[in-house]
C-alpha cells in the first residue's frame, strides 16, 4: 500500500497560496528532478476543490515534458460537494460527505503513492483520521507577510521529521510524519 503525501510549498513565514507568484524563480535542475520523482511515485493526485479548479486549468495545455506527461495521464480525485463535472482528463469526484470512506478505499487499491497538492481542508480532514502519511513541505527563501497559512487556525498535531532535502537554490525540502498521540 502507498502512501498519503501532501506536498505543498511554503515561505519562511508560512504562507502557500498562490505559490506560481513567488516559488518558481527557486526551481533548480536538482528540485525539478526531486519533483519529477515524486510524481513518478504517484500512482494518482488528490486535490481539494480550490487547487483542482486551477491545477485543471493550467495542466491540459501543458505536454512534451515527462513531468506535465505524467500530471496529465494519471488517475486525479477531486475532493468538492458543488462540482458537478471534472473535466481534467482522467478525473473522477469524490464528495465531500464521503471523503474518509473513499480515500480509505483508494489507498488500499493504488500500490504506490498517492500525491495531494496543497494544504487545506482536505489534508486537515485525513490526518485527523489517520489517512495522511507524510507532508512535504517546499520551504522557499521568501517571506510575504500575509495570505493563507499552511495549517489554519485551530489545526493541532505532532510530527516528526523524518527527511530533509536541500537545493543550491536555497529551498528546504521537510518531510514529516504525523505522529498518533492516541
Amino acid at each position: 500500500m502507498g502512501k498519503i503525501i501532501a506536498s505543498t510549498y511554503a515561505t519562511l513565514d508560512g504562507f502557500i497560496d498562490n505559490p506560481h507568484l513567488w516559488s518558481m524563480q527557486y526551481a533548480n535542475a536538482g528540485s525539478g528532478e526531486y519533483a519529477l520523482g515524486l510524481v513518478f511515485a504517484a500512482e494518482a493526485l488528490l486535490l481539494g476543490r480550490a487547487t483542482y479548479d486551477g491545477m485543471a486549468q493550467a495542466w491540459p495545455s501543458m505536454s512534451g515534458n515527462p513531468y506535465a506527461d505524467r500530471v496529465n495521464s494519471i488517475p486525479k480525485y477531486v475532493v468538492s460537494s458543488t462540482l458537478e463535472k471534472a473535466g481534467w482528463n482522467n478525473s473522477t469526484i469524490i464528495h465531500g460527505d464521503d471523503l474518509v470512506t473513499e480515500v480509505a478505499k483508494l489507498k488500499e487499491q493504488f500500490g504506490g503513492n498517492i500525491l495531494i497538492w496543497g494544504c487545506g481542508r482536505l489534508t486537515d480532514t485525513l490526518m485527523e483520521h489517520g489517512l495522511l502519511d507524510e507532508y512535504r513541505i517546499w520551504l522557499c527563501p521568501v517571506v510575504r507577510g500575509q495570505g493563507e497559512r499552511l495549517f489554519r487556525e485551530g489545526t493541532e498535531a505532532t510530527l516528526e521529521l523524518t527527511d530533509t532535502a536541500t537545493f543550491d537554490s536555497g529551498v528546504v525540502i521537510l518531510t514529516y510524519r504525523p505522529v498518533n498521540d492516541g
